[in-house]
């Protein structure tokens, strides 16, 4: 028999097969739904989370962030000398350098209850570190003092804001003059406000940034300039955005829960996946021995019988995780909302069917023992 004629019939017996009982065919699908539904959801949130967390490193334009030693997170625990934002001006391959100040405070609404905010002070006379995804008012009148931009997220929150609105703000008093649109990190808001003024906010007496930020040369080896930046503030940690991004995302992996929560979770899917699956078919082929013994007997090889297998666990694995995709996607549909976005990118999308049927044709593999050392003859025992 040529190869695509076999094939083709081989491919019909797998789907006649699957076909001919229901409910095992229904419990295959099933384990294929939950493994795929359960791994992209929280995948998808765990990537949601990640955005939050990384929301500073990737939407502040940077090429380096100078922060203090060991800072692992996106809020700096401690501040850096003034003196750092001189000596990475000075330092060469660098076009500019900028403070930027990061401090959890409070702001009251009009009917006196305190809500937390991100302040950003950045130097508003350059713009670089100021507000992004800009929904109303202009960066430019953050120049002035007592101002400050809110996110419209929590407009109701902050007590109905509008442009113009007065709201206190660490004791002082501040002209809402901009929102910018969903600037929610893992916790509260944030607000963009001029450095000097930030300063004022908190009452400090230094010029002291959390952070530094810095452009390189056009032209300038990027690596090149974090080495002399390094050498020139061995007390800081110098670091390209990229890089400042990975370590929030490996600190999130490696020393929260985060990453053993959702890792487990979905390694949980797969191995249930992977166990339904497995002992379905295997379960299938013990009640079809005859039949398979009879596929040998008219010429078929082992090879065939496998084939007849993979291709089984390839459309439960295909239907299965299309199926999964679509309740992930409708799930993430309806829980979106500001505090919990669940990401679902093109390689987890295309991914999760591949995955799937790598493990839906390595469960196969349990069933494939058992039809190895069939005799054609038990047909006519």
């Amino acid at each position: 028999m040529r190869l695509l004629p076999r094939i083709s019939v081989l491919f019909e017996t797998a789907v006649r097969m699957a076909l001919h009982d229901r409910m095992k065919l229904a419990g295959a699908l099933l384990g294929v739904v939950f493994a795929t539904f359960l791994g992209g959801q929280q995948l998808g949130i765990f990537l949601g989370l990640v955005q939050k967390n990384t929301l500073l490193a990737d939407g502040v334009k940077a090429d380096i962030w100078i922060a203090p030693k060991n800072t692992r997170q996106a809020e700096a625990s401690t501040t850096l000398p003034e003196r750092s934002v001189f000596l990475a001006r000075t330092t060469p391959g660098v076009a500019w350098a900028d403070p930027l100040l990061f401090q959890t405070g409070t702001l009251v609404t009009d009917n006196g209850t305190a809500e937390p905010v991100r302040i950003l002070g950045f130097d508003a006379s350059t713009g670089r570190g100021g507000p992004w995804n800009v929904t109303a008012g202009d960066p430019a009148l953050l120049r002035n003092p007592g101002t400050l931009f809110l996110d419209t997220i929590d407009r109701k929150r902050h007590g109905g804001t509008n442009l113009g609105s007065v709201r206190e703000v660490m004791g002082h008093q501040m002209q809402v003059v901009g929102f910018t649109s969903g600037l929610q990190p893992f916790g509260p808001t944030f607000a963009f406000t001029d450095f000097d003024e930030a300063l004022r906010l908190f009452s400090r007496t230094d010029r002291n940034p959390h952070f530094v930020l810095v452009g390189v040369e056009p032209g300038a080896d990027t690596a090149a300039v974090v080495a002399a930046l390094q050498a020139a503030l061995p007390d800081s940690d110098v670091m390209t955005g990229a890089e400042y991004h990975d370590r929030i995302v490996n600190y999130l992996l490696t020393e929260t829960q985060i990453g053993v929560s959702f890792g487990t979770s979905t390694v949980f899917g797969l191995i249930v996946g992977f166990v339904i699956v497995g002992l379905t078919m295997f379960s299938g082929v013990v009640d079809n021995l005859r039949e398979f013994g009879m596929l040998k007997a008219i010429g078929a090889t082992t090879f065939d019988l496998a084939l007849v297998l993979m291709l089984q666990a390839a459309g439960y694995a295909i239907a299965g995780s299309g199926i999964g995709l679509l309740l992930v996607g409708g799930l993430a549909a309806g829980i979106r909302s500001p505090a919990l976005v669940v990401i679902l990118p093109p390689w987890l999308i295309f991914g999760a069917p591949v995955l799937m049927l790598t493990v839906c044709i390595s469960a196969s593999f349990l069933a494939l023992l058992r039809i190895r050392g069939l005799e054609p003859a038990m047909v006519f025992r």
